[in-house]
């Protein structure tokens, strides 16, 4: 676009310049004439000063020069006038054309560049309206989604008797971190693309991370962990034993979650290379709601260690969350890039406008000289009436 304008405004100098050039022309040649004219009035005024020293010798002889000597005279006159009107003419239609173009050029100019801005417009506004639908669909979804994961969650509650035990199929730590991490991974590729996430994930430490979510700044990649210890859970919940059994259950599952807290927060918080924060996944709607009802130190532990405890559903909304976050930060670089278009733009015009105001004024001073010239020939027939006038006074032949 900048180009376009640039070579419009080039065209349309040029086009003034060889107007302006021709006119000038075709005045000099007027001068030239109004020169030879005065020339020839010297000649004349000679003449008539001859004629008038010997007008005593020859009354009719300088009768007849003289007529005729007027009759030239008011014959150049009608052809000087005849000339000056046709070039004054031909001057002001040549100008008109001009302005004519140049209104034409810039009022073609000002609805290409309206379109233009309103192209932009409707861009920007479909791709935000899209933004939105999609953000409100896939809220919709999740709402579906943890529809579908609470009526599960009753049916697991239900068939519970009828199932293998699930704390003794994850008797040992592999087992229990794989199904952490099944769980965690089906639940955030069903919510964001890959490019924003990594499974498995080796930060700079050699530490690997079940994920690591990749988020824009200020919010930079967020670790999490999957491997919950499940032992002192399903120790805690055995019914046939003791109290001091249980109460020592209940003391090593609060000593485990909080070795756990710690450990997360040393290996996968890493100034500059993740965010302030990790989030550490528990598999289970029941242990998380169990912590949070009657073990809230190890909660407050968590936060002041910047590691936050998160069950599928709570999981859920972080990643619902984390979408929304994606897709504004998407929303907003294409925002900037249409605000420096139209910054540049603005420039292009403002320096449109400059040599626009810069070509008027040589224009207006290009008016300003025709002005000029007329009024000079204005003066000069004025001048050459009143020369007529005298010399047909009865008067002066006598």
């Amino acid at each position: 676009m900048p180009l376009y304008f640039i070579y419009i405004t080039l065209a349309l100098l040029t086009s003034l310049i060889g107007f302006t050039l021709l006119h000038f022309y075709k005045l000099e040649r007027q001068h030239d004439k109004l020169i030879q004219m005065e020339s020839r009035w010297t000649d004349i005024n000679r003449l008539l000063n001859q004629l008038h020293d010997a007008r005593v010798i020859d009354q009719r002889h300088t009768a007849a020069n003289k007529e005729q000597l007027l009759l030239e005279l008011n014959t150049y006159r009608q052809q000087f006038d005849r000339h000056q009107l046709s070039s004054l003419k031909l001057l002001q239609d040549s100008l008109q054309q001009g302005l004519q173009h140049i209104s034409q050029r810039m009022d073609k100019l000002t609805e290409n560049t309206q379109e233009k801005l309103l192209a932009i417009s409707g861009q920007v506004e479909k791709r935000l309206f899209d933004g939105f639908a999609q953000t409100t669909a896939t809220f919709a979804d999740v709402v579906k989604r943890l529809a579908l994961i609470d009526e599960a969650q009753k049916r697991i509650t239900e068939l519970s008797s009828n199932v293998v035990n699930l704390q003794q199929i994850l008797a040992d730590k592999r087992s229990r971190g794989v199904f952490g991490e099944v769980q965690l991974n089906a639940l955030i590729e069903n919510v964001l693309p890959a490019k924003n996430y990594s499974l498995q994930h080796t930060l700079s430490n050699g530490k690997r991370v079940d994920c690591l979510l990749l988020l824009p700044a200020p919010t930079g990649s967020i670790a999490i962990d999957a491997k919950f210890p499940l032992e002192g859970f399903r120790k805690l919940t055995e019914i046939d034993q003791p109290k001091s059994e249980q109460r020592a259950a209940a003391a090593q599952f609060r000593q485990d979650i909080r070795h756990h807290i710690q450990a997360v927060a040393s290996k996968y918080i890493i100034p500059g290379e993740t965010s302030e924060g990790a989030l550490l996944f528990i598999p289970a709607e029941a242990i998380f709601a169990e912590i949070h009802a009657h073990y809230y130190d190890l909660v407050e532990e968590a936060q002041r260690q910047r590691v936050w405890l998160v069950s599928p559903t709570t999981m859920m909304a972080v990643l619902t969350t984390t979408s929304a976050i994606l897709k504004d930060a998407a929303t907003r670089e294409q925002i900037h890039l249409i605000q420096e278009h139209l910054s540049v733009l603005a420039k292009d015009f403002s320096r449109f406008k400059q040599r626009m105001d810069h070509l008027f004024r040589h224009i207006q001073q290009a008016y300003t000289d025709i002005q000029d010239a007329k009024t000079s020939a204005d003066k000069i027939t004025s001048r050459f009436e009143k020369i007529e006038k005298v010399e047909l006074s009865a008067d002066l032949l006598e």
